[in-house]
């Protein structure tokens, strides 16, 4: 059974999903630990209440953003980690953490990357006019947004919408993709090579993994 640890700042959604595919054993995993650099994060009751540990580590107590992640990092090591997932972290980590955790270090983006890299992706998207919006698992690298994709999802965006419509549509799909790309790498199916993903050994595509009915295995 791999040992996960999942970084978060907010409600923890995401980070909800997560145990309770764990819980249910469709991960072959278990949440060691929740990490938020915000003490109010809500994600922290919800680590404590699955009996994971719930720690909070400030970037407000270190003097930079090195130091801070050199704390991170430290603290990480302490489980053991096998796999570190990023589940609504608000922080741009330094070159050192993620060489550091290359291969092992996991994000969703709510986007259909390369588009929409940063913040505001879903007003973005419409203001832009787009008719399918989604997000997107992928390996984290040096490039923000930029690692190699494992698996995306699209939604719909209608032009009748309001932006918390097609937020709470792409959560949605979410909740469903992020535990299968985890539950893959648990099983040792998944791995980073390069700005590569392979699952099963085979190379992803630009947009990771796809089938022909879009249907997830979960």
């Amino acid at each position: 059974m791999k040992s996960i640890v999942v970084l978060i700042s907010g409600n923890g959604s995401n980070l909800q999903a997560i145990l309770d595919a764990c819980e249910s054993g469709f991960i072959d995993g278990s949440v060691r630990a929740v990490i938020s650099n915000k003490a109010d994060a809500f994600g922290l009751e919800r680590a404590k209440e699955a009996g994971s540990e719930a720690c909070c580590l400030s970037h407000k107590d270190f003097p930079s953003r090195e130091a801070y992640d050199q704390a991170l990092q430290k603290l990480i090591e302490s489980y053991q980690a096998d796999l570190v997932v990023l589940a609504g972290f608000m922080r741009i980590l330094t070159p050192e953490f993620v060489q550091h955790f290359s291969g092992k270090l996991l994000n969703i983006h709510p986007s259909l990357l390369p588009k929409y890299q940063g913040l505001h992706t879903h007003q973005r998207a419409m203001e832009a006019g787009d008719s399918i919006h989604g997000c997107s698992v992928h390996f984290v690298t040096e490039e923000l947004d930029g690692g190699p994709v494992v698996l995306q999802a699209r939604v719909p965006i209608f032009p009748e919408d309001e932006l918390a419509a097609v937020t709470e549509r792409v959560h949605e799909q979410e909740y469903r993709i992020y535990p299968l790309v985890i539950r893959w790498f648990c099983q040792g199916r998944l791995q980073q090579q390069g700005n590569q993903a392979l699952l099963d050994n085979e190379p992803l595509s630009e947009h990771g993994y796809a089938n022909d009915d879009d249907e997830y295995d979960l």
